[in-house]
């Protein structure tokens, strides 16, 4: 089902839910410090946090120089402040010492397993926060798989169920055309916030209910 089946979930996510096109939201390291944010936390808190630390600096090398204690004060709508300063404290010194100007536009004109290696050296960077910064902001073909697209992935037999998320970036991405990755990762996650939930999956009005080999796991 992996290959041919991708284009068919795709279709019937795109009829479901209305197709989606990439639009650039922020820049590499905006996008980098927000989804270190988003980490255990909904979206609404991680971008209050986001919000905040950019109305308390007003540039990233100011926040590099910051306290640890400093950054937690301006983060704390979105949870676990004091291990997320740290994390961006750290990160933040790195660019400031890799990338000057805190430019990484550098990174578009590298292929995605580099680019994401590149990223994945910063202090505090996985690979889905690397894989968020490359899509979102500089709209490369990576697939980033947070616990939905992990869980919804394994349900519908795309990746087995061993398959640990850091692996499931890179099968997701050579079973995916680069031009589907944006619309696949972001209706993925939407179907299961709204549908295919961890606890309780509302199989009955699933449109992928007929395809989908975890369905006999919940009716």
């Amino acid at each position: 089902m992996r290959k041919s089946g991708i284009r068919t979930i795709l279709d019937r996510l795109v009829a479901t839910y209305g197709d989606r096109t990439w639009q650039k939201r922020l820049g590499p390291v905006d996008e980098l410090v927000l989804t270190i944010l988003s980490q255990n936390t909904s979206d609404l808190n991680s971008r209050r946090a986001f919000k905040s630390l950019t109305q308390n600096f007003t540039t990233w090398s100011e926040a590099a120089s910051a306290e640890p204690a400093t950054i937690a004060a301006a983060i704390r709508a979105g949870g676990l402040a004091d291990v997320k300063a740290k994390y961006i404290k750290r990160a933040l010194m790195a660019l400031q010492e890799e990338a000057p100007g805190f430019d990484l536009s550098f990174l578009a004109q590298r292929k995605t397993g580099d680019a994401r290696e590149w990223l994945v050296r910063l202090p505090g960077v996985g690979m889905k926060t690397a894989s968020c910064v490359l899509l979102f902001a500089l709209g490369m073909p990576a697939f980033p798989v947070d616990t939905h697209v992990h869980r919804l992935a394994k349900r519908l037999g795309l990746i087995k169920d061993r398959t640990s998320a850091d692996a499931a970036h890179l099968e997701m991405e050579k079973m995916t055309a680069h031009g589907d990755i944006y619309r696949c990762h972001v209706l993925l996650i939407e179907h299961g916030r709204k549908v295919c939930k961890a606890q309780r999956p509302l199989c009955a009005g699933c449109c992928l209910a007929d395809i989908c080999p975890g369905r006999k796991l919940f009716v």
